[in-house]
């Protein structure tokens, strides 16, 4: 399994670093490019950067950074963020990142979902936001009435190969990671699922490992790392079963 440390840009800064020191023994700044490549170096193979003005604005507002992130860092990038359209997706694809993200605004204009999945599938993740099992939409502050494991159902008959699946009632290390909703996604679909929200200590990560489904192919991990209550590399070697 693949540990994920996450990026969540705003106006060029990393919004993610405001704890103590993570890399080495230096204090934790905004350079998202210093901070990737200190994730680089404890072992990370992927970033996950979130373009936090691109989903507000609805298109990518922070690619020279994701550019400077990708040259310094020399790990394969996966991005999210105001990815709305099967033109933006291809330029993205076409700068260099590895894998965009389609979030759950999108995904739910099946037309929009459809086109993008059937195009560039393979190199496409799903995200979808749970609020209580129900689909979250407005910046997860609401639901709709489609339970998630329905949607991820539907989107994957539409094409989608890969899930990031998020409960965001326990993102920011609240809670612990929810392996029953994870367990129950994974069930539904048959493609790879990328585990988000509630890492809060490496029994979280073992407690993934030994989720039944072999599907669990990764965990994107943000606050944990970043306060210290989880060091990369430790997490790194016991997703890897070391």
């Amino acid at each position: 399994m693949e540990v994920i440390p996450g990026i969540d840009l705003m106006g060029g800064r990393c919004v993610c670093a405001t704890h103590q020191s993570f890399i080495e023994d230096k204090p934790a700044g905004h350079d998202p490019v210093e901070i990737a490549v200190g994730w680089a170096r404890q072992g990370a193979t992927r970033l996950y950067i979130a373009d936090i003005d691109g989903a507000r604005m609805g298109s990518p507002q922070n690619l020279a950074q994701v550019k400077r992130i990708m040259q310094a860092s020399g790990v394969p990038v996966d991005l999210g963020g105001g990815i709305r359209s099967l033109d933006t997706a291809k330029r993205v694809l076409d700068m260099g990142v590895d894998r965009i993200v389609v979030g759950t605004t999108a995904a739910l204009e099946s037309s929009l979902a459809e086109d993008i999945f059937g195009s560039v599938g393979e190199k496409t993740i799903l995200s979808v936001a749970s609020l209580y099992g129900y689909v979250a939409v407005r910046d997860w502050q609401a639901r709709t009435d489609e339970r998630s494991e329905h949607f991820v159902k539907r989107m994957c008959e539409l094409g989608a190969r890969r899930v990031a699946f998020t409960d965001v009632s326990r993102k920011g290390m609240k809670g612990g990671v929810n392996t029953v909703a994870i367990s129950r996604i994974a069930r539904t679909v048959g493609v790879p699922i990328i585990a988000s929200g509630g890492v809060s200590s490496i029994e979280d990560i073992r407690q993934l490992m030994q989720l039944e489904s072999a599907r669990i192919e990764g965990v994107v991990v943000v606050t944990a790392i970043y306060s210290g209550a989880v060091i990369l590399a430790d997490a790194i070697a016991v997703a890897s079963g070391a």
